[in-house]
């Protein structure tokens, strides 16, 4: 898959209701800051879009708990979040909020009213739940109840956990409200629907030609295989996006956060634009040109929006173009020492919070390599902090640090702090198997990264640092040194170049350790490029003494469960 020529890259706008934990950063967030960090190393302009959701009812019950205006919750949540983010060092263009975005609201109005105008909504009584104690209707996540699909217990009003499928007043089972804990009952109410099955078609040419990983697009065909329906795209709420007409039953009326929310990409984008570039109006070129990909970076849970509601919205608007592919990760578990796999849950108090990791003196690199090797790019995985101790003690010190450290110590103790020179006539098979492995290595990790599977090209990177320390132990220049000097320096010529390729192929992945190595060779890594990984540092260039990569941990430090 050859890269793109421009590429304008989202990550999921989180709810700003709450921390961010482990499941939150490898569902989305961590490999669309790699993959970015990769595409600028080849000199791809990119813009990487992100923000707060700060509209829906999770914010609303948020702030009904924390005893705050929904206002108030999502500005303070907002900033924690994007604490987090520098944290961990995913570091977008621009992280914006959908209610303080000046844009937002103008932009997710003149969607609706265009696709109004276009006909594709229809006005209509519905049922909806309602609570008689607080007088109130009941949208979505204000109800729960039992799936009438699958019958799994205590879902949300708009969607089943389990089986994905969309619910309503007919399909949820048992309902109570989440306000009052009382049984819901059903009232009539006016909503504008959207109707999906007039772009079902859309929806099939789409996913043939966009990028989706396997699991994807077989669920997205089996929406099809079912049939697309009508969806309210307005709710009964007062925080929100005003529904924008003068009819009198759109009065109080908010529009759904499903649907404004992913206008946050075009809004948040175009506000990037006015602070760049003072033209606000330049987010065109990345949202109506050709020559510019979007792809959008989400976990599971937030498919059904993403690759049916939002190609429909798009493709009735008309103005913008589809996604060329959404890059869908799925759930991670964890598990805790001495308890059982679980799910992620804030409320059940099993989570490892970033917040906290960090303020924990946890390596941010550390828990970027461990969630990348445990992506759930393919299937689910499991968090274990146990093991993110062994592959930091193992993995990351034992033999990517321990190999940098010990090949640069030893040459600054003996030949000084250059590059030494390697003569053809000191230069073995073993030399050139060696290099071949590291141009190789490059190729095939970038790779890897052009189609999106980041696990496999970081075990990419991993494999060859296991490489380098089985040359430099087959090498052994601490031996040769007493008998050939110029065979051992022709041996620390070619590991150093090794660090170097190491270095690069880091950045992406972890950007700290990356620029630290590269700055052990007097590097700068903002002025590297994807090609260094497969060039040669010329002989006589200077190199600094190194420092420890990643120190060792104990066992004990294994994070337990927090509320």
């Amino acid at each position: 898959m050859a890269l793109p020529k421009r590429a304008l890259i989202t990550a999921a706008l989180p709810y700003s209701n709450g921390r961010l934990h482990v499941g939150h950063i490898v569902g989305a967030y961590l490999p669309s800051d790699t993959y970015v960090r990769f595409l600028r190393l080849n000199g791809v302009p990119v813009r990487f879009i992100c923000g707060s959701d700060d509209h829906g009812v999770a914010i609303i019950l948020t702030a009904q708990r924390e005893n705050r205006t929904p206002a108030e919750v999502s500005k303070h949540y907002h900033g924690v979040q994007l604490e987090a983010f520098k944290g961990l060092r995913i570091e977008f263009d621009i992280y914006s909020s959908t209610s303080r975005n000046p844009y937002h609201a103008p932009l997710s109005q003149e969607f609706f009213t265009r696709t109004l105008e276009k006909g594709f909504f229809e006005k209509r009584s519905t049922r909806q739940f309602y609570d008689p104690k607080s007088a109130q209707f009941l949208p979505d996540r204000f109800v729960r109840g039992t799936c009438g699909f699958c019958g799994t217990l205590d879902q949300n009003g708009d969607q089943c956990e389990q089986c994905g499928k969309m619910l309503d007043v007919e399909s949820l089972k048992d309902a109570r409200s989440v306000m009052s804990g009382d049984p819901a009952t059903v009232k009539d109410t006016v909503h504008w629907f959207l109707d999906l099955s007039r772009f079902q078609a859309d929806v099939a040419r789409w996913i043939e030609k966009a990028t989706l990983r396997d699991h994807t697009k077989k669920y997205v065909e089996g929406l099809i295989a079912n049939g697309f329906v009508q969806r309210s795209m307005t709710r009964d709420l007062t925080w929100g996006v005003p529904v924008p007409l003068s009819d009198p039953e759109a009065q109080g009326k908010v529009l759904y956060v499903w649907f404004d929310a992913p206008i946050g990409y075009i809004s948040n984008t175009k506000e990037l634009c006015e602070i760049q570039d003072g033209n606000p109006e330049g987010f065109s070129d990345w949202w109506q040109s050709e020559d510019c990909d979007v792809f959008h970076f989400i976990g599971e849970d937030n498919t059904i929006f993403h690759c049916m509601v939002w190609i429909a919205m798009l493709q009735a608007h008309g103005a913008y173009q589809l996604p060329r592919g959404v890059i869908v990760n799925q759930f991670m578990n964890i598990q805790f020492p001495g308890k059982e796999e679980t799910k992620i849950s804030k409320s059940r108090g099993t989570a490892i919070w970033i917040d906290e990791y960090l303020a924990g003196g946890g390596d941010p690199d550390a828990l970027r390599y461990y969630l990348t090797m445990i992506s759930t790019e393919r299937s689910k995985s499991t968090y274990q902090p146990a093991d993110l101790i062994q592959r930091q003690n193992s993995e990351l010190a034992n033999v990517l640090g321990n190999f940098v450290n010990r090949v640069l110590s030893f040459t600054v103790k003996n030949y000084g702090p250059t590059v030494p020179s390697a003569e053809e006539k000191s230069t073995s098979d073993v030399d050139h198997q060696f290099n071949e492995k590291r141009l190789a290595a490059a190729k095939r990790v970038a790779q890897s990264l052009e189609e999106f599977s980041f696990k496999q090209a970081l075990e990419q990177v991993m494999e060859f640092a296991r490489e380098c320390n089985r040359y430099i132990d087959e090498k052994a220049p601490w031996a040769t040194r007493k008998t050939d000097e110029a065979l051992t320096k022709t041996t620390l010529n070619f590991a150093i170049q090794a660090i170097r390729s190491l270095g690069i192929m880091l950045l992406p992945f972890m950007p700290t350790t990356g620029e630290k190595i590269l700055g052990f060779l007097a590097l700068d890594a903002s002025a590297a490029t994807w090609g260094d990984a497969s060039s040669q540092l010329p002989s006589g260039h200077a190199i600094g003494e190194p420092k420890i990569l990643f120190q060792k941990i104990e066992a004990e430090a294994a994070a337990s469960p927090k509320e």
